[in-house]
């Protein structure tokens, strides 16, 4: 079985794989302050829960883009998996993915294994829409290269900064419905916020397309995508899986390599 671990700014992701089927995803909040024992016993739990054996595990491999944690995830696993090799998601690792950027090695561990997700998985040309702590919209083409991406403010970040910066809107919490003209201060909030993001997705994917031509795919991931997406009005999948089976196919690139010791 593989471990695969998608380490982002809000939340981590872990999914365990047994061949190519995936047996389950787990959620963890991202906490810088965690020690590499309290991951260990929560990746310990997790397993407990789905009642596995962590003698199962013969691997992990890790996309990051928290660089202080990658070391305590990483000791985690090995203090709950002693003997399975990891891999990490990062320069010198075979993902079948060209990188078409001035900096290479600049491009996020999560836009490369959504973009190699997206090249296993569905037709080419295909815009990638990451709806995490920051909003993603990104391009791999028919020759598998990453073309570019855009990179705004995340739904969460946008609603935090009307909260604590406006004394008299509140926090609140992005469930349906949504209307278009509130009429009340929450409904006012998600209309701006979750309709405002559809909307800006919609216009954005418009101009990717004026550049590049039409997209065979149009794809989303990421915490928030079910609470944006289906406001969008363009046809765009939703694959809560995306990243997850990214870093299964990049392990299976790279498994070669590894059963050598190089």
């Amino acid at each position: 079985m593989l471990l695969t671990i998608d380490i982002g700014n809000s939340n981590i992701n872990f999914g365990l794989y047994d061949g190519d089927k995936l047996l389950f995803v787990s959620r963890l909040l991202t906490e810088i302050k965690k020690t590499e024992m309290e991951y260990a016993v929560l990746i310990h739990h997790i397993l407990h829960l789905q009642r596995l054996d962590a003698k199962q595990i013969h691997g992990a491999i890790i996309a990051s883009v928290v660089p202080p944690l990658t070391p305590v995830i990483r000791e985690a696993i090995r203090l709950t998996v002693p003997d399975a090799p990891v891999l990490q998601v990062g320069p010198g690792i075979r993902t079948g993915l060209r990188i078409c950027t001035n900096n290479p090695n600049e491009l996020g561990a999560d836009f490369v294994a959504s973009s190699v997700g997206a090249i296993e998985k569905y037709p080419l040309p295909a815009a990638i829409v990451d709806l995490g702590t920051a909003t993603k919209i990104s391009v791999v083409d028919k020759s598998h290269t990453f073309v570019g991406c855009s990179i705004m403010p995340g739904v969460s970040i946008s609603l935090d900064a009307l909260s604590s910066r406006a004394n008299l809107l509140p926090h609140i919490s992005l469930e349906p419905p949504v209307p278009v003209i509130g009429i009340t201060t929450v409904d006012c909030m998600k209309s701006g916020v979750i309709l405002g993001t559809a909307s800006m997705l919609d216009g954005m994917l418009d101009r990717y397309e004026q550049e590049m031509g039409p997209m065979a795919t149009v794809v989303a991931c990421g915490g928030l995508a079910n609470a944006v997406v289906p406001f969008c009005h363009r046809k765009i999948l939703i694959d809560d899986r995306l990243i997850l089976d990214g870093l299964y196919s990049i392990w299976k690139k790279n498994v070669g390599t590894l059963l050598k010791g190089s």
